[in-house]
């Protein structure tokens, strides 16, 4: 509590400054003859500094300029590839032979009892494994037949098979793998990344998102929102059809030379106000008009895919006419060739309870993987063959898992083969930025019900991508209603194995 009143008498006190008392409490005077006074200093204050909490000097007015990390980074940058709704990881990468003689029988009732399912009531019956399992690459990874593209990179990827989470709906489980919480208001990992390291390039926000698959994530744009970090931080949403960001272009008979004179004087009117309130809102204001207008040159010159070279376009397997999660893939590899640090793609469609055809998984899981395989694949190769593999971090995954057993509703048999959402076990794979090449970490039981054996919680995952970025996730924090914040809340531990 004495921390949280501190916090806010801070607040108070710099709201009522010297400055403030002139311009607002007097005839104005005194704030006009301060500004003379002032008026040499630069245009965003560069003789003063801010210090973040992870010890670097950011200059004022400057929140997403570079800056180094803790220490030595593996990773660069990051894109993170999240399918909405959750693959199942029995039809993919948990080869459960055991679980097959199971199918159609009753569940065993010591995996139901004191045990909660988002749907599932009553007995269900059990599932076999729909795909067909094979190993591949030199590392001998077990990859279904739903995925045969990815086969063919497995020894580029290190596997967490064993992964475990706290919620099983989609909204609270997508916040607490992005977010840390599962409650709303927390900023997202994208943001937290920017907020450390800031971005490599001057004209491009530093977190850009790029969505598939018709409708957005369960936890909408929260889940690449910055919480109470200053809005800089936040993601940008581009669009792959029409203008990749609304209202970027100039308006309709203004030229560009107006444009820049616009900006500046607007920026000249917020850099005051930052003067007289310290509110850092304000630098946000000022750095996202700047960037803004930066961005009308190289933001369609990023999202050109047009100018890539016929072979890269079929080995994605791209329309460039079309919005799709292979474009997005491409443009993911694009993103990171231009210095963009965080770039989250996100494809809905994912969720596989067998109520109808596309949320089966013998019919929409298959289609699902068909859309995706290939890109995901030629992606890895992409950055693999222009050295961009090595310090640039993939990661793959969903929200939680499935369950070994069918789903039913109210006890009902669905028309449709469908797994219900599971928080004990599911998958998750990296690739490159200093994690190990065709390793799998982590081990399920039989039926692929419970982790058994080096089990991974969301917070270990996103303390071992800081850690790989070059931070101490228990350092990287952000001073907030009285106590220091953090991505991975009072738990988290780096899965150290998995490092190359």
């Amino acid at each position: 509590m004495d921390k949280l009143l501190n916090e806010l008498q801070q607040a108070a006190a710099e709201r009522e400054t010297r400055r403030h008392f002139l311009h607002t409490c007097s005839t104005g005077l005194g704030a006009m003859a301060l500004s003379s006074i002032l008026g040499g200093c630069g245009f965003f204050g560069k003789n003063e500094a801010q210090t973040n909490t992870v010890g670097a000097a950011l200059p004022m007015g400057e929140p997403t300029a570079p800056h180094p990390s803790q220490y030595l980074p593996k990773a660069k940058r990051v894109i993170y590839i999240h399918m909405a709704g959750s693959p199942s990881q029995l039809e993919l990468f948990d080869y459960k032979p055991e679980l097959a003689k199971y199918n159609g029988k009753d569940c065993p009732q010591e995996l139901l009892t004191g045990k909660k399912f988002a749907f599932i009531r009553g007995v269900p019956k059990m599932l076999g494994p729909q795909g067909k399992f094979a190993q591949y690459g030199q590392s001998g990874a077990w990859v279904s037949d739903y995925l045969p593209h990815l086969q063919g990179v497995v020894d580029d990827i290190t596997f967490l098979k064993a992964m475990h989470t706290d919620q099983f709906n989609h909204a609270p489980a997508q916040l607490l793998m992005h977010t840390g919480s599962a409650r709303l208001g927390r900023p997202s990992i994208g943001s937290w990344v920017t907020y450390g390291l800031g971005t490599e390039n001057d004209n491009l926000p530093g977190y850009i998102v790029l969505a598939s698959g018709g409708k957005q994530p369960d936890a909408g744009k929260s889940i690449w929102g910055s919480g109470f970090l200053p809005t800089v931080y936040q993601g940008v949403q581009c669009r792959t059809d029409g203008d990749p960001v609304l209202y970027a272009s100039d308006p309709a008979g203004m030229d560009r030379n107006v444009r820049k004179q616009t900006i500046d004087a607007i920026s000249q009117i917020n850099q005051q106000q930052y003067e007289d309130v310290k509110d850092p809102e304000i630098l946000t204001r000022i750095a996202q008009y700047e960037l803004a207008f930066r961005m009308q040159m190289s933001v369609p010159d990023a999202m050109n895919i047009k100018s890539e070279p016929q072979y890269i376009l079929d080995s994605y397997g791209v329309d460039p006419n079309k919005g799709s999660f292979a474009r997005n893939c491409l443009l993911a590899r694009r993103l990171v060739e231009r210095g963009v640090r965080f770039v989250q793609l996100f494809d809905w469609g994912w969720d596989t309870h067998g109520t109808s055809a596309d949320g089966a998984i013998e019919i929409g899981l298959k289609n699902k993987c068909k859309e995706s395989d290939q890109a995901v694949a030629a992606l890895l190769k992409d950055l693999k063959q222009r050295g961009l593999l090595d310090d640039t971090l993939v990661v793959w995954g969903g929200e939680f898992g499935r369950t070994p057993m069918q789903e039913n509703r109210d006890g009902q048999v669905l028309p449709f083969m469908g797994r219900d959402h599971h928080l004990d076990a599911f998958t998750v794979w990296m690739a490159g930025g200093g994690v190990k090449r065709g390793f799998s970490y982590g081990e399920t039981d039989d039926i692929g019900y419970y982790g058994v054996k080096d089990q991974v919680h969301v917070h270990d995952l996103q303390a071992t991508i800081l850690h790989l970025l070059g931070f101490d996730h228990t350092k990287l924090t952000y001073q907030f209603q009285g106590r220091p914040f953090r991505l991975t809340d009072v738990a988290g531990k780096i899965v150290k194995p998995v490092l190359a």
